[in-house]
């Protein structure tokens, strides 16, 4: 026991500079309240690089300006410095894959890759998430989205750049881990591997935001389900290698006070989506996902890279927070990986 939690304390933190405060929130004071909690690291979001250009511009910095955005991450990059942090990864990166060849998606999608992989080398961070594509236009076969990723990662190759890959879990054709990791194995690349992450693993196989349970209801009730979500993890802790894990998400889920409409929104976005966006607690803070059984799969495969905190936390009904204490909610996230940690280990 004693071994086991010396490697858990030697685990890295991290945490999500879109997961608190607003885009509109000064990125100066995400920084100073991340690295007051004792975090080593931020996920630099997008959305919150778009604002800190914009301001800087006096300016609406649209997503594809990328001279404007490259000048920003390299300040970013200094105050990121400053607060004793590093930048462990650019995100989110989505809609990439599976676009038919000659498509204006497709034309788009590369054009912004390259502008995100010059973002990435101003930011000083060697790596980038991509989402499971959402896109109700992508071709569903796994060799085909494979072939597109295995092109992005010969792009971030050239810079020495990895690419972590993660399941959305209202994604259109790789919802689950086990897809991600499937299309991981056929790009075959050594700079692309993994981001896992707690609720798109239990949001997608245990949990439904659409039932009034709020559990995904099938025929054997929640026995059966347990059993079947127990096996997915017990696969996921013999099958995937440690070093195709590249950081592991950390968030858990309010369960939505009356069931989501299972049919897409006007956006086209699926439930699970818009369950995330805003409803994804710290874990221990009100949420009903299986957390801890996610991490300790991910650990048993001897991960013990990145725990990053993801968490989109409107509060039990969605409607955001006023963010008035940060500081205080950063820190609240490390007394929560801690316990996380303890938790894995005790169990």
């Amino acid at each position: 026991m004693a071994t086991l939690q010396a490697s858990l304390s030697s685990i890295p933190t991290c945490y999500a500079t879109v997961s608190i405060g607003t885009p509109n929130t000064p990125l100066d004071q995400k920084l100073e309240a991340i690295a007051a909690a004792g975090f080593q690291g931020i996920e630099l979001g997008f959305p919150d690089l778009l604002s800190f250009a914009s301001k800087r511009q006096n300016k609406d910095v649209q997503p594809q300006d990328f001279d404007i955005l490259c000048d920003a991450a390299g300040e970013v990059r200094q105050l990121v410095e400053k607060n004793g942090l590093k930048t462990v990864m650019l995100q989110p990166f989505s809609n990439f894959e599976g676009w038919e060849e000659g498509s204006e998606g497709r034309e788009d999608a590369f054009r912004r890759a390259k502008g995100w992989i010059r973002i990435m080398e101003a930011a000083g961070t060697d790596m980038l998430q991509v989402g499971s594509t959402d896109s109700p236009h992508a071709i569903g076969s796994l060799d085909y989205l494979a072939s597109d990723l295995q092109q992005l990662a010969d792009l971030l190759a050239a810079q020495n750049f990895r690419l972590a890959y993660e399941n959305w879990c209202w994604a259109t054709h790789a919802p689950d881990w086990k897809d991600v990791w499937e299309i991981v194995k056929k790009v075959d690349r050594p700079n692309v591997g993994l981001c896992l992450d707690t609720f798109q693993t239990a949001g997608g196989e245990w949990a439904d935001p659409t039932t009034a349970s709020g559990l995904i209801e099938r025929e054997g009730g929640r026995e059966a389900l347990q059993g079947q979500f127990e096996t997915s993890l017990q696969i996921m802790s013999r099958t995937i290698p440690k070093e195709k894990i590249y950081i592991l998400q950390i968030s858990d889920a309010y369960k939505p006070r009356a069931p989501l409409d299972p049919k897409p929104d006007e956006s086209g976005l699926r439930p699970r989506g818009r369950w995330s966006s805003c409803l994804r607690p710290i874990p221990f803070d009100g949420g009903y996902l299986p957390v801890v059984d996610v991490a300790k799969a991910v650990l048993k495969t001897g991960f013990r890279g990145w725990f990053s905190i993801e968490v989109f936390d409107g509060g039990p009904d969605g409607s955001d927070q006023d963010w008035k204490d940060m500081k205080g909610y950063a820190k609240k996230a490390m007394a929560s990986h801690k316990r996380l940690l303890q938790e894995t280990a005790d169990s």
